[in-house]
């Protein structure tokens, strides 16, 4: 209770009085804490407990949401003497009337191997042995690919289109090479969104739950 009590208030009781902790671990007596500082701890942990509420109830939806399409998806699936057993693929359920949509999809989570450093290298050559000034938006687009940004990602997207190119080299074919072995699939994510329609020659208007974009 006392834990509870201290997050909704930011305040702790000592030998009857009232002290705020700061951010050193410090305990500062109420009274000479400034007003405006007590008034942004109070209104963070107003903010706070709100968004709590909010993201238990969001993940007991989303939990609930695949109860059911699994459920319905398996009741469908009797009626052909087989069992579907949970979502496990993109799947789109739609209203009788046609304006409503519920969809589920699945993305691979993908990452690479120590075959990417191989395939860099052998990219690197390629590079090193074509002329002067050849093949310069060839040389941007590997640049592109085996950049890592902020978080140390490297861009999927970049590396799946140099894949796509159609080069008669021999390094560059091993490079290739090297780049789809490196893909490794660890995991996937479900992912549900919802939509409606006012008519049915209307377009989906997605419901928004994502706070960033409501």
């Amino acid at each position: 209770m006392e834990a509870d009590n201290y997050a909704q208030t930011g305040q702790i009781e000592l030998m009857g009085d009232q002290y705020m902790k700061d951010a050193g671990g410090r305990l500062v007596p109420v009274e000479v804490v400034k007003p405006e500082h007590r008034l942004e701890d109070q209104t963070v942990r107003k903010m706070i407990g709100y968004a709590e509420e909010l993201s238990a109830r969001i993940a007991r939806f989303r939990g609930h949401t695949f109860d059911d399409i699994a459920s319905t998806l398996d009741l469908m699936a009797e009626k052909y003497g087989t069992k579907k057993g949970g979502t496990k693929g993109n799947v789109t359920l739609t209203s009788y009337d046609g304006l409503l949509k519920v969809t589920v999809q699945v993305q691979e989570q993908l990452t690479f191997g120590p075959e990417l450093q191989i395939a860099k290298n052998l990219v690197d050559q390629c590079i090193g042995s074509w002329a002067e000034g050849a093949n310069d938006k060839i040389r941007a687009l590997v640049e592109h690919a085996f950049q890592v940004d902020k978080e140390g990602r490297i861009n999927r997207a970049a590396l799946f289109q140099l894949r796509r190119l159609n080069i008669d080299d021999a390094d560059w074919k091993a490079a290739m090479e090297a780049l789809g072995d490196a893909i490794r699939v660890i995991g996937s994510k479900e992912y549900v969104r919802f939509y409606r329609r006012p008519d049915a020659r209307a377009r989906w208007e997605p419901i928004t739950i994502d706070l960033a974009a409501a």
